[in-house]
């Protein structure tokens, strides 16, 4: 075990506190992703790019709480369903983003706050310095994003070291005060718990072992912070911006592994262009000789991708709008997540596939060529799908 890890994990023992799961926010319609990182690494500027010119976080000494902004998750293909059936609102799924001080994180690691606003997150996202800039100081060590993303997440282990070890200390005296033949669980829990500590003093994460189903639920119940999906985001200066694609991709090869994903871009530059108009940022981006793609939509990608998540489609003339299930979720899933009594007098599910809907020119075109299938509860749901649920309650 690193020595820093050892120590961190034998200070945190006693009063770490014992994080029990929410149920993922995918099942709520929302995704509510983190954002941390070290001092002076454009958090800021990151979280005002994504919400579209939200407030600035700063380091709120007061509450040192996270400020927090909602955000559609921007697709295309409903923007064009919604053109076509003339929908009068159009609604994106959304993902609600909160950035953290960077105050949070000490030389003891994340403090106790964080941790519980972390458990609650669907993923996190790490912001790492990798631009120079005259207004702002440089942090101790120089720009090194590599360090920062190195470093933030080995105090994240800490954490999860701390649980671990503090759950495994209290199961010994339960497991003593139990009749072996009502061992079984909890050495199973055990044996678990055992295994995440080795693999964090490894210096793995626990997001990229290798679990059977068993060991999938038994997992479930607690909420540990390197078992979340991680987006790291390298945040570049703005001259460096047009290779921001070549800078992930070097980060990727040096930080990635599963359940991780790597963007880079310029915060500063992003924050500026997302406060301008959508035609006006489109024609600066070009200009500047940046991707035609704004960020917000490559990481909404990227987050989409890293929740093993699926978007769908209910499309109408008085609405349209985008739904998120987990990937290899079923239609009657998909029916409970629209309303309650879609899933419970669920009949059967119209399904079209999106493209093919937008080349068909309407639901009754692509019916009469034979294109609008309808299929049964355990369907399958697919990336791109249109549904129209077919009910009686």
């Amino acid at each position: 075990m690193p020595p820093a890890l050892s120590a961190a994990a034998a200070a945190c023992r006693a009063g770490a506190p014992v994080l029990r799961a929410r149920p993922p926010a995918l099942t709520l319609g929302r995704v509510d992703v983190g954002i941390v990182g070290p001092p002076l690494a454009g958090k800021s500027s990151l979280f005002a790019a994504l919400t579209r010119g939200g407030a600035p976080s700063a380091d709120r000494a007061a509450d040192r709480g996270p400020a927090a902004g909602v955000a559609s998750l921007p697709d295309e293909r409903l923007d064009r369903l919604a053109a076509q059936a003339g929908s009068k609102r159009v609604t994106h799924a959304a993902v609600r983003w909160l950035d953290f001080p960077a105050g949070a994180f000490g030389a003891a690691g994340p403090e106790p706050r964080l941790l519980r606003e972390l458990a609650g997150l669907d993923a996190i996202a790490l912001v790492a310095r990798a631009f120079e800039d005259p207004a702002v100081p440089l942090p101790a060590g120089g720009v090194d994003p590599d360090r920062d993303i190195e470093t933030l997440q080995l105090e994240l282990a800490y954490a999860d070291l701390a649980l671990i070890e503090r759950r495994l200390e209290r199961t010994a005296p339960e497991l003593r005060s139990l009749p072996a033949a009502e061992r079984g669980p909890l050495e199973r829990d055990r044996a678990l718990l055992e295994r995440l500590r080795a693999t964090l003093e490894e210096g793995g994460a626990l997001r990229g072992l290798d679990l059977n189903e068993g060991e999938r639920r038994l997992l479930a119940g607690y909420r540990f912070a390197t078992a979340q999906p991680l987006l790291v985001v390298v945040n570049v200066g703005e001259a460096d911006a047009p290779a921001a694609d070549a800078v992930a991709a070097g980060a990727a090869g040096r930080h990635g592994a599963p359940g991780v994903a790597v963007v880079a871009l310029s915060a500063k530059l992003e924050a500026e262009l997302a406060a301008l108009a959508p035609d006006e940022a489109a024609a600066f981006r070009r200009e500047l000789g940046l991707p035609a793609e704004p960020p917000a939509e490559r990481i909404a990608g990227a987050i989409r991708e890293l929740l093993g998540a699926v978007a769908f489609f209910t499309v109408g003339d008085r609405e349209a709008r985008a739904w998120t299930l987990r990937r290899g979720g079923s239609a009657f899933e998909a029916a409970q997540r629209i309303h309650s009594d879609l899933g419970r007098g669920f009949i059967r599910a119209e399904v079209a596939r999106w493209d093919e809907l937008l080349e068909a020119g309407s639901e009754a075109a692509l019916r009469k060529r034979g294109r609008l299938r309808v299929e049964g509860r355990d369907y399958e749901v697919r990336d791109g799908d249109v549904l129209h649920v077919l009910f009686n309650v």
